[in-house]
């Protein structure tokens, strides 16, 4: 994994401002994001990622700084109260204090769990984040959201933590399977929809490249979705929505209503971006029906997200589970459920307390 081009350098301008680095070869930038004063680490990394932290482990030790490996479940099963207490176990047994770091190399999952406990040890150590996903890349590893799941839902706990800068290594995306590769288009798409059109322009004209991991589309659609991110996240952090126009940072969310409905009904069993995929097709449908969206931007959402090969539809029968399931959602507010819907290309607003025939009908679109 050799620097090639200059990375891209996209700044979020959060509370305390960070940089998100897009490129190739960028490891080595990991020591910098740290910071000068650190000289501990604990890696945290999933078992799929054992060459790659060992590659960082030396370059880690090669400046000065020591690497504690703390190997952590693969996928969501990392994101529990047992995994971050043992973590905190782990911190506490070497000794970690407010000087040392945490750095998050994995997935979506690992990132988030890796926020947490950076997050929560000493109320506060610098992380970095290196995502090894495109999904990572382009959503959970930028933004200061960290969490953890419990058994009523996902990412119910948690808290708002900056990083201190996010490392988006294209060449980690080389290894990753294609389903995991299509899936994290999932979260480009949506950022094509709620803000970037230009995002649906590229992969319409040219599907083939969006999916392909050594392409220059993907990481101009990787930069396109990240300055997305760091747009909204800079104006509205910590999610302080409100319904009409000014949807800030709650705009991310769009798909995500119904999409972690299904996550939590297939015991996530399904992939993330997949979720979400059929998600935003139920969002157009609802907004359409609403009298929101016109029907040729509904029915763009099927035609680009199933381009690249994400699915469109779900069981006939799993409304009633997913409407309970949305219920208990985070999202909610009281007992008043929200969706981000569109009301045209990069234009949303909320849609609260939908009466549920109107709901009942969104899902007729997405019944398999």
């Amino acid at each position: 994994m050799l620097p090639s081009a200059e990375p891209a350098r996209i700044a979020v301008a959060a509370e305390r401002p960070y940089q998100v680095l897009v490129g190739n070869g960028l490891l080595g930038e990991v020591p910098a994001l740290l910071g000068a004063g650190v000289r501990r680490v604990a890696l945290l990394h999933p078992p799929t990622m054992i060459k790659t932290a060992e590659q960082l482990s030396q370059l880690l030790t090669a400046t000065g700084v020591d690497p504690v490996r703390i190997d952590v479940p693969d996928a969501e099963a990392a994101k529990s109260v047992a995994v971050a207490e043992r973590c905190w176990s782990i911190l506490g047994n070497a000794g970690f204090t407010r000087s040392d770091g945490v750095v998050g190399l994995g997935g979506g999952a690992t990132t988030d769990l890796a926020g947490f406990v950076a997050a929560t040890w000493l109320r506060g150590v610098r992380v970095v984040m290196v995502p090894t996903s495109l999904l990572g890349m382009v959503d959970a590893a930028v933004g200061g959201k960290t969490g953890i799941n419990t058994a009523e839902g996902k990412n119910l706990v948690g808290c708002f933590y900056e990083p201190a800068g996010v490392i988006c290594d294209l060449d980690l995306l080389a290894t990753l399977p294609s389903p995991h590769l299509v899936a994290g288009l999932a979260e480009v798409i949506k950022c094509g929809f709620i803000a970037d059109p230009e995002i649906l322009t590229m992969i319409e004209s040219d599907p083939t490249s969006a999916v392909r991991a050594d392409s220059p589309v993907l990481r101009d659609l990787v930069e396109r979705a990240v300055s997305v991110k760091a747009r909204v996240v800079a104006a509205d952090f910590r999610e302080t929505t409100s319904t009409g126009s000014a949807v800030g940072r709650e705009l991310l969310n769009y798909g995500h209503t119904i999409g972690h409905a299904i996550e939590r009904r297939e015991r996530f069993g399904w992939r993330h971006g997949d979720a979400v995929s059929v998600g935003m097709v139920f969002a157009a449908e609802l907004a359409r029906l609403a009298g929101r969206l016109d029907q040729p931007t509904a029915a763009r959402h099927r035609a680009v997200l199933s381009s690249v090969g994400l699915p469109t539809s779900y069981a006939a029968d799993a409304f009633d589970d997913l409407l309970h399931t949305m219920a208990l959602d985070k999202k909610t507010r009281g007992s008043t459920l929200r969706f981000v819907i569109l009301n045209g290309l990069a234009s949303a607003e909320i849609l609260t307390g939908p009466k549920e025939d109107l709901l009942r009908a969104a899902y007729d679109a997405v019944a398999a």
